[in-house]
């Protein structure tokens, strides 16, 4: 069952100002037409009782005029916070870097309706490091090891690694197999299959479809590039690794999609399903299950992974 409680960020959020702003344009005026969504009586009531302030503290009141290219923290709140039923889990820590399981369901940083339920939020109360930024994205739907930075200074290092591509990141995911593949490996036992793994090479081009927060394969020159195997089959279903080469928005679920086996409990893809409470028993059937990369400030190889489906994929009960 979810539980909620109202909440308030423990942790600011900021936004930059423009450059070329009007001299008389106040604060107040910029955030409630950039955030309209939140609605101007929201921002009048967060700014009269002192959650918007400048980066050094200085508080901003509904008369402060905009500082072009400055940065302006608010505390973002929900009146119902949904708790997180599974935990997190370090795998790995040193002085500049740390990795962890990500559960499902868990988003990385704040978002929507969460505020102090997420990755970060998380581990800086458990660690007391208060610097910890990831290094990359996970979607909050999707399991797996996640590389977070802990000094700011050296942070750009870590993000380059996932800018260059010399970072390798494994999945597992496990979708209904095509009624072709079913027919052919949907009644043999894993140990009867001679044919194993099969293999896709997908490239396509990604865009945003409506509603924006969702991915579609349209007509172009390619932006997205995933390589797909199928490594072990079992009652119709298929259990997949997954290696993005590139790291578009939802980048694997489309694609898997786009080869006729959309992951299994997806609500996204192929339909979007109705907004609701998570389903906690029926997680999203994707885990980023490997990292491996040279540490751009140790030299360190690190090759660190965590449970996939391989044990679920072998029971007999049901996925």
């Amino acid at each position: 069952m979810t539980s909620s409680t109202s909440a308030r960020a423990a942790q600011p959020s900021f936004v930059v100002l423009p450059r070329d702003l009007s001299p008389s344009l106040t604060v107040f005026a910029f955030l409630a037409e950039h955030f309209a969504r939140i609605g101007s009586e929201v921002w009048r009531a967060r700014i009269q009782s002192g959650k918007v302030h400048w980066q050094d503290g200085s508080p901003i009141d509904l008369d402060t005029l905009c500082r072009p290219t400055a940065r302006v923290y608010y505390y973002r709140e929900v009146e119902a916070e949904t708790q997180i039923p599974f935990r997190e889990k370090i795998l790995y820590r040193d002085e500049q870097i740390m990795l962890v399981h990500k559960p499902h369901f868990l988003p990385v940083t704040p978002s929507g309706n969460y505020v102090n339920e997420c990755l970060v939020h998380r581990l800086r109360i458990a660690t007391g490091i208060s610097t910890i930024a990831p290094a990359h994205r996970l979607d909050r739907e999707t399991a797996g090891v996640m590389l977070l930075s802990l000094n700011p200074e050296t942070r750009h290092k870590y993000h380059e690694l996932f800018l260059s591509g010399t970072i390798r990141k494994d999945y597992q995911a496990v979708a209904a197999l095509t009624p072709e593949l079913a027919a052919a490996h949907g009644e043999a036992s894993n140990s009867e299959v001679r044919d194993l793994p099969r293999h896709w090479t997908v490239k396509n081009r990604l865009h945003a479809a409506e509603p924006s927060f969702l991915m579609q394969v349209i007509p172009g020159e390619a932006n997205s590039h995933s390589e797909i195997s199928l490594i072990a089959v079992k009652d119709g279903l298929g259990l997949f690794e997954l290696s993005p080469i590139t790291g578009k928005t939802h980048q694997l679920r489309v694609h898997m999609q786009s080869l006729g086996m959309p992951l299994l409990n997806d609500r996204f893809y192929p339909t979007l399903k109705p907004k609701g409470p998570d389903d906690f028993d029926k997680p999203l059937k994707l885990v980023a299950k490997r990292l491996r990369f040279r540490d751009p400030i140790s030299g360190r190889d690190h090759d660190v992974s965590c449970e996939g489906f391989d044990a679920q994929f072998l029971e007999t009960e049901s996925l």
